[in-house]
């Protein structure tokens, strides 16, 4: 999916000079991360996706076909070629930091201390640090130390 080429100018964002709200504007509803987080852990097929999610039969395609239309995922057909399967690409995969981030902010302010939850782990089975966003010099950067440059 070429980035020039997608997505034409005043074609409906809600903010068509923020990265922000245009990423909101394709995956920012509850669903369409949730089957993005579910490819990255392996999920395949429609009927995984809805076991896993629990979303609705009609709600799930048409995130599916959201997700492929905006070049999230793209479907073929699977190896035993007796069904079609959903596959993450290079931009599906890009979201990894955002789903990663999600994971952290509600590990540390969606559950009370000492609760239950999964842990995101490694090839290693070790739990995977805190992503934690640096600036060219190395110094750690915050929504303290950041602003945004609007376009001109």
């Amino acid at each position: 999916m070429s980035r020039t080429t997608a997505y034409a100018p005043n074609s409906g964002w809600t903010d068509p000079d923020c990265p922000v709200a245009r990423t909101l504007d394709l995956v920012g509803d509850r669903w369409s991360l949730l089957v993005v987080r579910d490819a990255m852990d392996g999920a395949r097929s429609f009927t995984e996706f809805q076991r896993r999610t629990g979303i609705a039969r009609n709600i799930l395609t048409d995130r599916l076909r959201k997700l492929i239309a905006h070049g999230l995922l793209v479907q073929r057909t699977a190896p035993s070629g007796r069904r079609q399967e959903y596959v993450l690409t290079d931009a599906g995969r890009d979201l990894f930091a955002v789903i990663l981030t999600l994971r952290q902010w509600g590990e540390r302010h969606a559950f009370d201390p000492g609760e239950t939850h999964s842990t995101l782990v490694d090839q290693h089975g070790t739990p995977v640090p805190d992503i934690a966003p640096a600036g060219a010099d190395g110094a750690l950067v915050d929504a303290d130390s950041t602003h945004v440059r609007r376009a001109s």
